[in-house]
Parts: structure tokens; C-alpha cells; sequence
């Protein structure tokens, strides 16, 4: 979506072939999109890929914290759970967020301007059985978001998290099908949701249309959890 309004877009993820396949098709936007394909649980790569993003392509105006995962496979029930699976739970979905966030927040505070969105989920909310580890991360990612957003606010940043329910992903496809089945069941709308819903949702709150909106947690998710 960003790439469609004509914005410069640098991504940092473990495979970045999808989406440069994607791109072939579009020379315009692969020109303006950077791909570095790299671990962000690395706090080494991590900085490696900002400093290349502001040597190439100027100051980071607006970042995206997408990056979470759920114990899939090695999911079960808490009573039955692994101190190891948490700990990479928490690393991926959370501490990612802060890293990223840490490494833009100082240039975003000193140009005056800046827009920060993080991507949590639902299940934060909802406390899916199986999913402790990972809705005590992406809970973290709201009380992160509301504390960093109170913290910038004087300063012309805004801080806010989307919670995204049941999308169509391929993370999504390797959740247990009793997970969600259950969690398709629980959804009012009755549909598995779109990257599209969430991407025009991301999209306004990076907007100046957003500038009064900050510390906030938007849910996509069909009505399935209702603030």
C-alpha cells in the first residue's frame, strides 16, 4: 500500500524472495522498495538494516513493527508448556518492537515528526487457550505502545498498535486446525480477513489524517473482541 502512494519502503525480513517476486512485475515500485533479508531478533542486524536505510534513503518517517510469531507447532497448553518456547515467543513478538522502535524514536523526536505502528493481535485480547506465551507478548506490544506513545506525543510522533483477528497469511496457515477453526467460530463477521483489511488500517494511521490519534489499539478482527 505505501509502495502504491509512491513512498520510499525499506522491508528487513527472514525471506524477502515472495515479495521481490511480487515486484518483478512493477520496476516503478521495486526501484523505491529496499529488501534486506535478515534475522530482527539480531540486534546486530537490526541496526545494520536502519543505518543502510538512512544512507540510501534518508530518515525514517514512518515504521511498521510487523513482526510476531506464535509458538505454532510447538503450541500446547500452558500447563504443559516449554520456559523455551516463551522465551522465543516473547523475543519475536515483543522484544522485535522495542528494538526497532528504540533504533527510529531519538531521529523521530528530533525532526518533530514521526509515525509508529505496531502490530499486535486480538488474541492479546481474547486469550485463545494454546496461546499464552503469545498473548502475553503482543499485550506487552499494547502497554509498550501506549507508554512510547505518551513519551513522543510533545515531540509530533504518534504511536499506536493494530490487532489484527483471523487474516489470510501464510503464518496463519500453520495454526493448529482446531486453533482456528475456533477462533473462525468466535468471529462475528464469519470470514477469515484480508492482508488488505489491515494494510488500509496501517495505512490511516501513518497518515496526517491520524496526527490526533495516538496510544491507541485498533482491532481488525470481524467484531470477534469488542472494546
Amino acid at each position: 500500500d505505501f509502495l502504491d502512494k509512491g513512498a520510499r519502503v525499506a522491508v528487513l525480513d527472514l525471506d524477502c524472495a515472495p515479495l521481490s517476486r511480487e515486484l518483478a512485475a512493477h520496476p516503478d515500485m521495486a526501484a523505491r522498495c529496499l529488501r534486506v533479508t535478515g534475522d530482527c531478533t539480531d540486534a546486530t542486524v537490526v541496526s545494520a538494516f536502519f543505518g543502510q536505510v538512512e544512507e540510501d534513503m534518508g530518515p525514517v518517517d514512518i515504521l511498521f513493527n510487523n513482526v510476531g510469531q506464535s509458538a505454532r507447532d510447538r503450541g500446547s497448553l500452558f500447563a504443559e508448556s516449554e520456559e523455551a518456547t516463551w522465551r522465543f515467543v516473547l523475543e519475536v513478538s515483543l522484544l522485535t518492537t522495542m528494538r526497532a522502535s528504540r533504533r527510529t524514536a531519538p531521529g523521530m523526536k528530533a525532526r518533530g515528526f514521526g509515525r509508529i505502528v505496531n502490530m499486535s493481535t486480538d488474541a492479546a485480547f481474547a486469550g485463545d487457550m494454546g496461546l499464552a506465551d503469545y498473548a502475553a507478548a503482543k499485550m506487552g506490544v499494547i502497554g509498550f505502545t501506549r507508554s512510547l506513545a505518551r513519551e513522543l506525543a510533545p515531540h509530533g510522533v504518534t504511536v499506536n498498535a493494530v490487532c489484527p483477528g483471523a487474516i489470510r497469511t501464510r503464518a496463519h496457515d500453520k495454526l493448529k486446525p482446531e486453533v482456528l477453526k475456533r477462533i473462525v467460530a468466535d468471529t462475528p463477521a464469519g470470514f477469515v480477513g484480508s492482508p488488505q483489511d489491515v494494510a488500509a488500517a496501517v495505512r490511516f494511521l501513518a497518515s496526517e489524517e491520524a496526527r490526533f490519534i495516538t496510544g491507541q489499539t485498533l482491532l481488525i478482527d470481524g467484531g470477534r473482541w469488542m472494546l
